[in-house]
Order: structure tokens, then C-alpha cells, then sequence
């Protein structure tokens, strides 16, 4: 099922994607999926980031390969970081390049939300705590990365959370194939088997350093082929079984 938010005459919804129409719910829909009894064409919504987090938590260096073209050896815990919430922009919305940045680079990832509170869960139980999974950019300005060390300015500016277009909460994670697209030319290219952590293990990793809320976001890791951007610049990415997110860079 696709769950997404979305805006009609001025007020927010979830909703549930079928096809070319969206349901609208009448209440969130980590417990039970409640219609409101009005649908409309897919093509006349528009959509909001998918949920509200509390907390965006990222993951680095968790491809093997995208380690690989760093000429970095694979950490042995997951590397987490925090992008605020005030990051988060939804399909369509533009990615402002900050003024400070002389480079600004595109990380296509698979998101996990979570459905239940969670902490200190076994990896064993928490597929039980996600609620499904989307597609994130890690938008990242690159030369203030390494002028920094550590991730919170070039990870953290206004918009450089994209998130979207909806949920896939029926889909498994252990093979997808990831794909960003910048102005329809293929630039990145993967799959979710060569993650070094599994969404499941980076879960009960997470939820034993802080609590996770329904609606959180954990972004898993980037595959290889991570490049810039540049103002004007249209970017897509697309995983399999759950769609496309596409923002501008403004």
C-alpha cells in the first residue's frame, strides 16, 4: 500500500495512492487505515512530505561500494547522524544551494519510517516497528563536509532533506535497485544488497542510542556514483517497487 500526505483546498491529509487516484484518511494512519470517503485524480494533488518526523536520522558509509570510491574501509557500527526536521521538503519542492557552498551533491537513498515507538529493540523484531519505506536525498554540500569533519552544516541547510513521494509499506528492502537521475541522465546507480547494515540491524542500532516516534525517518545509505548539482539542475531518484521523488535545485 502507498500512504502518503497530501494538500486539498488548503487543508492536509494522509492518503492512500492507488493507481492514477488518492483516497484520502480521516486520521493517521499508523494504526488503522480509516477513509474518509473523498478521492481524487493522482494528477491534481499535490503532495507533502509523507510524514511529519520528530527526527531525520541518516546513515554514512553504508554502501560497500560508495565506501569503495571514497577509499574508505567499512565502519564497524553504523555512522548515524541528524538532519533537522526543518530540512524536510516533499516531491516537487525546490532544493535551495546554499549561498556558502560551492558544491552541493545528490544522495539517493531508501528511507525506513518508522510505525511504533521503539527502544532497545532486537533486530529480530524491528520489521515489526517499520511502518514501511520511501525514498529520501541526502542532500549534501560536499566542500563543507570535509571542511567540517562532521556532517551537521553540509547535511543540515533548509531543504536538503527531500522525502517522497509516499510510503511503500509492502515491500521488501533486501534487494531494490536505486537510481538518481539529474536532468534525465542516469548518475547513480545500486542496490540495496550491498548494504553493509541491513535496515532491520540500523533500526535496533538507532533505537538503542534514542527513542523512535511514529513518523521518524532513518535514511540507510547512499550506493556509488554521488555527484554535484548546480542551480537549475532537475533530480530524480526512482527505487524499485516505490517510485520517484523529483525536486529542482533553485
Amino acid at each position: 500500500m502507498k500512504i502518503g500526505r497530501c494538500a486539498v483546498a488548503g487543508e492536509e491529509y494522509y492518503c492512500v495512492v492507488k493507481d492514477a487516484e488518492v483516497h484520502l484518511l480521516s486520521s493517521h494512519p499508523f494504526e488503522s487505515i480509516t477513509y474518509k470517503g473523498l478521492v481524487f485524480k493522482k494528477k491534481d494533488i499535490k503532495f507533502l512530505p509523507p510524514v511529519k518526523p520528530s527526527k531525520i536520522v541518516a546513515i554514512g558509509l553504508n554502501y560497500k561500494a560508495h565506501a569503495q570510491e571514497f577509499e574508505k574501509s567499512m565502519p564497524d557500527e553504523p555512522l548515524i547522524f541528524i538532519k533537522p526536521s526543518t530540512a524536510l521538503i516533499g516531491d516537487g519542492d525546490g532544493i535551495i544551494y546554499p549561498a556558502m557552498s560551492k558544491r552541493v551533491d545528490y544522495e539517493g537513498e531508501l528511507a525506513v519510517v518508522i510505525g511504533r515507538e521503539a527502544s532497545h529493540i532486537n533486530m529480530e523484531e524491528a520489521k515489526n516497528y517499520i511502518f514501511g519505506y520511501t525514498i529520501m536525498n541526502d542532500v549534501t554540500a560536499r566542500d563543507l563536509q570535509a571542511k567540517d569533519v562532521q556532517y551537521t552544516r553540509a547535511k543540515g541547510f533548509d531543504t536538503f532533506a527531500p522525502v517522497g513521494p509516499w510510503i511503500e509499506t509492502d515491500i521488501d528492502p533486501g534487494n531494490l535497485s536505486i537510481k538518481t537521475y539529474v536532468n534525465n541522465v542516469l548518475k547513480q546507480e545500486g542496490s540495496t544488497s550491498d548494504m553493509h547494515f541491513t535496515p532491520y540491524y540500523i533500526v535496533s542500532f538507532v533505537s538503542r542510542i534514542m527513542r523512535l516516534l511514529p513518523g521518524d525517518i532513518i535514511s540507510t545509505g547512499t550506493p556509488p556514483g554521488i555527484g554535484p548539482m548546480n542551480r537549475g539542475d532537475s533530480v530524480e531518484v526512482e527505487i524499485q517497487g516505490i517510485g520517484r521523488l523529483h525536486n529542482r535545485i533553485l
